[in-house]
């Protein structure tokens, strides 16, 4: 079987994209990291990916006076290099639903709350956040990306307690444990052909249900 072509778009540090990396290559998944797209021409994940021998682009927004052809930019590269599935990584731009429709139930995103909860910040405010509301449980969550903000299908969930002594920053840290374990999850599960949307639900398939979906897809 050959293996599925996976691009990250990033736009800050790039600890996720690292750690999927790391992750991917492993042996396990049915994955490979062919490219990574940054859309700040400074940001520190190109440093990273430098390091990982990944083929690392800039495509800056700035450069461009629509949304609509910067994103048509994002997805000529990531066509280019046959990406089959798309991971956000900290990549701090809204995509549009043309986007969205070119990699239909192929994007995913990582965030650092337990979805639907504390969608649509980003970062420390996530943190500050769930502090602030005395929540008892925290994690994060990897979801298909939708038109709308934090609010597609969910496809993993990983919780921790917030502990009494938390700051935002401690608790930002045992939550990023979280991320790589959960986002390196997910997409292996994706790569073993073993998710499926329905409607507002991801179904995780079991090794015979996924047997019978690829003969009954290669039947067709």
């Amino acid at each position: 079987m050959s293996r599925i072509g996976i691009g990250v778009l990033a736009s800050g540090r790039g600890t996720n994209f690292e750690a999927l990396v790391r992750a991917v290559r492993r042996g396990d998944t049915n994955g490979e990291i062919r490219l990574l797209v940054a859309n700040v021409p400074d940001a520190p994940v190109l440093k990273r990916a430098e390091a990982e021998h990944v083929p690392g682009v800039t495509i800056s927004h700035r450069d461009f006076s629509k949304r609509a052809d910067f994103e048509q930019a994002l997805i000529a590269e990531l066509k280019k290099h046959d990406v089959g599935l798309v991971c956000l990584a900290g990549f701090m731009r809204v995509l549009s639903p043309v986007f969205v429709k070119a990699f239909e139930n192929r994007i995913m995103n990582i965030h650092p709350s337990l979805l639907p909860a504390f969608a649509g910040l980003q970062g420390m405010q996530v943190h500050e956040a769930v502090l602030a509301a005395g929540v008892k449980v925290a994690g994060c969550t990897v979801h298909f990306v939708t038109g709308d903000v934090d609010a597609g299908p969910i496809i993993i969930q990983h919780a921790i307690p917030v502990h009494e002594g938390d700051n935002a920053e401690t608790l930002s840290l045992r939550v990023l444990v979280e991320e790589h374990l959960a986002y390196a999850e997910a997409v292996k599960l994706f790569c073993e052909n073993r998710l499926t949307v329905e409607g507002r639900r991801v179904r995780v398939l079991g090794n015979d249900e996924r047997r019978t979906m690829n003969e009954g897809t290669t039947r067709g």
